[in-house]
């Protein structure tokens, strides 16, 4: 739900209480000044999900406070969400509740927007949906220009597409991004292009190959291929290597190979343990790359031991991680072994104790592979 925190005028002082919970721990590490990437104070969020409400002929969005999960809270207005998102919230609720055919058994509505005011709007309902919905959803997507999807179980209806395209403006250049329903998205925007800038950076430009693991939809995987000679991309999710597969194309990037494998089988064939036939489509195989340095950003849970030691092994270390906790605890770990040359905190969560960090790492000299 809306942030009980949210206060535009106290964002600074409450990103400081946020940051100082964690500052400690990395000093310890032997961690640098922290380079700090604040958000824009309100619309800074592009996806947005709801539950739907239903009593008697009123029908509302709403959140749940975790201090009381049984109890609605209607959602009138949502400044954190896009300004995209902000402007269809009414008008959607207002003729959801107008249309019998719409409303009856809708159990979710999802968002996803961009920077350039795209909206894909998914309805999950509780009951298949027919011809007579199609018909009536098709007009309301008219009527509000936006993309809709519905949803129930074992269905899906795309009325027009299922994603939306978003354009980051990184270090002065245009990228362009094919974001589907359903595939993991940095939810800031703004913060994101910072983050990318900020990771370019670190690198500069290599004359050696990149290892990416968790690579999603090739958010960092993109911009990252400009400076290295090869990239080698690994992630689990079809329908995000789907998408990452056609934002190479748009953006016309060729020196990009995707690996649909999850980091622990990665680590597996890498290490000569295990093969397995989804790499056999590479144009180049595993011994032709000259991979030196390893790019991360892996789920709250963090690396597993087969991971960090697998990452232990790369001479230098990009690591965004949205969990500080496990973050910190790989570092334990990583540091044994590399030093810290950069950190770097990221905002994506304003009015949360939710902070994105970003690490640098570079093997100690006295360590030896």
């Amino acid at each position: 739900m809306l942030p009980k925190d949210f206060s535009p005028e106290a964002y600074e002082h409450l990103l400081t209480e946020k940051i100082s919970g964690f500052a400690s721990f990395f000093d310890d590490l032997g961690a640098p000044s922290p380079t700090l990437v604040t958000s824009p104070t309100d619309s800074f969020r592009m996806r947005a999900e709801f539950r739907v409400w239903h009593e008697d002929d009123d029908l509302d969005f709403v959140m749940f406070d975790r201090e009381a999960p049984k109890v609605p809270v209607p959602i009138k207005q949502f400044p954190i969400a896009s300004k995209a998102i902000q402007a269809t919230l009414a008008p959607l609720r207002a003729t959801l509740q107008a249309n019998p055919e719409l409303r009856r058994k809708l159990f979710q509505v999802e968002f996803l927007s961009t920077q350039t005011g795209e909206v894909l709007v998914t309805l999950i309902y509780h009951r298949p949906l027919d011809e007579l919905w199609e018909t009536e959803a098709r007009d309301l997507a008219e009527q509000l220009n936006i993309s809709l999807i519905g949803r129930s179980r074992g269905q899906k209806i795309t009325l027009a597409q299922d994603w939306v395209e978003e354009s980051l403006a990184i270090n002065d250049q245009r990228y362009r991004y094919k974001q589907p329903e359903q595939a993991f998205i940095q939810p800031n925007a703004f913060v994101n292009e910072r983050m990318i800038e900020w990771a370019m950076a670190q690198v500069g430009c290599q004359d050696s190959d990149l290892l990416e693991l968790y690579c999603g939809i090739g958010n960092f995987t993109i911009p990252l291929a400009t400076l290295f000679r090869r990239v080698l991309a690994t992630e689990v999710s079809k329908v995000a290597t789907r998408a990452a597969i056609d934002n190479l194309a748009l953006n016309e990037v060729d020196n990009v190979e995707f690996a649909r494998l999850s980091a622990e089988e990665m680590t597996l064939a890498l290490a000569g343990t295990r093969s397995f036939r989804r790499l056999a489509a590479l144009e180049h195989p595993l011994e032709d790359y000259d991979l030196r340095t390893v790019f991360v950003d892996p789920p709250r849970a963090g690396l597993d031991s087969g991971t960090l030691s697998l990452v232990s092994g790369f001479d230098e270390i990009l690591y965004i991680s949205c969990n500080p906790l496990t973050l910190i605890d790989n570092l334990k770990t990583l540091t044994e072994t590399h030093v810290i040359e950069a950190l770097a905190f990221f905002d994506q969560f304003p009015y949360t104790p939710h902070l994105e960090c970003g690490v640098h790492l570079k093997r100690r000299a006295e360590v030896k592979i």
